[in-house]
């Protein structure tokens, strides 16, 4: 994984979403198989994934960092 899929807790991160980009918080960074956001998570040290708060609605969802990208500055 290269340093730009890296994340850390408070990153503000955007992805794409059903409704267009979705913007986010990096709540926390997943390395082993868990349940988080609503689903057990099949993550790794290898393959880590990141459980994210969304801003529009507060809820939390799990992403893998392929789909997550650091949000613009305004």
């Amino acid at each position: 994984m290269s340093k730009s899929q890296e994340f850390r807790r408070g990153d503000v991160v955007e992805w794409d979403s059903h409704g267009g980009t979705a913007h986010g918080t990096v709540e926390r960074k997943i390395t082993e198989r868990t349940e988080a956001g609503g689903r057990v998570v099949d993550a790794s040290a290898d393959e880590p994934q990141y459980l994210v708060r969304s801003d529009r609605s507060g809820g939390t969802a799990v992403h893998k960092p392929s789909a997550l990208r650091r949000a613009k500055s305004s």
